[in-house]
C-alpha cells in the first residue's frame, strides 16, 4: 500500500528529513541534526513537529454529548468553550480502542482528535455505537497539524499571533484565529512533557504556517524535529503510546489512568467490565536501568526469579542521560525502590522500580 503523504511532505525535504512509513503516513524520522539534538532543543528551546497524520473527528447534534459521555470513559458533562479533556475509550471488556482528545468548540459541537494508526478503526467505532441526533464525521483530510513544543513556544508564537489568538490556559483552545495571517484552531497541548502548541490548519495552508515558524523561531532555536525525538521525548515524560502502554488488552486503569475513568457516571462502555475487575492486578510502572544495557519494548521483567511483567517502551532518554523503560509489572511488586531485571537479549540486566514521570518540566512561577 502507498504511503500517505502529509501537506508538509515538500517541506521534509527542504529541511533533510529522512523520511519512514509511520502509521501508513510518510513522515520524518529525524533531520539533519539528530534525535539527540532534536530532543534536546525541545526541552530547552524549541521543536517544530508535523503532526498531519493524527485524525480529527467532529460530533455535532443535540446528542453529541450524550454519545461521547457513552464512548468515553471521561465525564464530558461540565465542560467549558474551548476546553480540552483526555479520554480513553474502551472496548465492552475493558480493553482500550484508543486515548484521544476531545474539544468543546460550543454545546452541540465537539472537535475530536484521535491517534493516526487508529483513525479508520475508531471512526468505526464510533459510528457503529452512536445514537440519537448526532453527525459524526472524519475531517482528518481537511487539516494540517503542526506542533510547537518547548519552554519558547510562546514566545514564537507571539511573533506571528495577537494575544487574543494564544490560549493562556494549557489543554485550552481557541478556534477561528489567525497564525501568520493563516486561520486556525490553536490549542495549548503536546506530547513533550513541555509547554507548547497544536496548531490545526486547512492542509493547504500548512507549508506557509511551517516556513513562517521556523523563520520566526529561528533566533530562539527552533529546529525542525521528527518521529525519533517525539517518542524519545514522550518515554522521559512517561506518556503513553497506544499500542504500548494502552491497548486492547491493557485496561486504562492498568496503565495507570484511573483518573480519567470516571466510574460514578451512569454508564460507558466498558464500565461493567472494569468494574468487574476490581482493582488491577498489573500496573504500569517506570523502570531505571541500573545495569550495563539499555532496555526496549516487549522485554520480559524478571523478579524473585519469575517472570512478573513486560516492557512497554524503552529507550536511552537524552536530557535525563539515562536508559529508562516503562513496563506492566504485578501490582504488589509496582513499588518505587524494588528490584527487577529486563532481560536484554538474552542476558538479565538489573533496574529498579521508580516514579513516573522521569522528567517533569518546572512550570513558570
Amino acid at each position: 500500500m502507498e504511503m500517505i503523504r502529509t501537506p508538509l511532505y515538500e517541506e521534509h525535504l527542504k529541511c533533510g528529513g529522512r523520511m519512514v512509513e509511520f502509521g501508513g503516513y510518510c513522515l520524518p524520522v529525524q533531520y539533519t541534526a539528530g534525535v539527540i539534538k532534536e530532543h534536546m532543543a525541545v526541552r530547552t528551546a524549541c521543536g517544530l513537529f508535523d503532526v498531519s497524520h493524527m485524525g480529527e473527528i467532529t460530533f455535532r447534534g443535540p446528542d453529541a454529548l450524550r454519545n461521547l459521555n457513552h464512548l468515553l470513559t471521561n465525564d464530558y458533562t461540565v465542560m467549558a468553550d474551548g476546553q480540552a479533556r483526555y479520554s480513553p475509550m474502551c472496548y465492552d471488556d475493558g480493553g482500550t480502542v484508543d486515548d484521544l482528545i476531545v474539544y468543546k468548540r460550543a454545546d452541540n459541537d465537539y472537535f475530536v482528535v484521535v491517534n493516526a494508526s487508529n483513525k479508520d478503526k475508531d471512526y468505526a467505532w464510533m459510528k457503529e455505537h452512536v445514537f440519537g441526533d448526532v453527525t459524526v464525521e472524519d475531517v482528518s483530510a481537511q487539516y494540517g497539524q503542526i506542533a510547537l513544543q518547548g519552554p519558547k513556544a510562546e514566545e514564537i508564537l507571539r511573533k506571528l499571533a495577537s494575544d487574543d489568538d494564544i490560549p493562556a490556559g494549557y489543554y485550552t483552545a481557541l478556534f477561528d484565529r489567525k497564525v501568520a495571517g493563516v486561520r486556525c484552531i490553536v490549542s495549548r497541548t503536546g506530547y513533550t512533557g513541555e509547554d507548547g502548541f497544536e496548531l490545526y490548519m486547512p492542509a493547504a495552508d500548512a507549508p506557509v504556517l511551517w516556513r513562517a515558524l521556523l523563520q520566526a523561531g529561528e533566533p530562539e532555536g527552533l529546529i525542525p524535529c521528527g518521529l525519533g525525538c517525539r517518542d524519545t521525548l514522550r518515554l522521559e515524560a512517561a506518556m503513553p503510546l497506544y499500542g504500548h502502554e494502552l491497548s486492547a488488552e491493557i485496561t486504562p486503569k492498568e496503565a495507570g489512568l484511573g483518573f480519567f475513568v470516571k466510574m460514578d457516571k451512569d454508564e460507558f462502555i466498558g464500565k461493567e467490565a472494569l468494574a468487574a475487575k476490581g482493582v488491577p492486578t498489573r500496573k504500569r510502572v517506570g523502570l531505571k536501568v541500573t545495569g550495563r544495557g539499555i532496555a526496549r519494548e516487549h522485554q520480559e521483567v524478571m523478579a524473585e526469579g519469575r517472570q512478573v511483567g513486560m516492557t512497554t517502551s524503552g529507550t536511552h532518554c537524552p536530557f535525563i542521560g539515562a536508559p529508562v523503560a516503562m513496563a506492566m509489572i504485578e501490582t504488589e511488586l509496582a513499588v518505587p525502590g524494588q528490584k527487577v531485571e529486563v532481560m536484554v537479549r538474552g542476558k538479565a540486566v538489573e533496574a529498579e522500580v521508580v516514579k513516573l514521570p522521569f522528567y517533569k518540566r518546572e512550570k513558570k512561577a
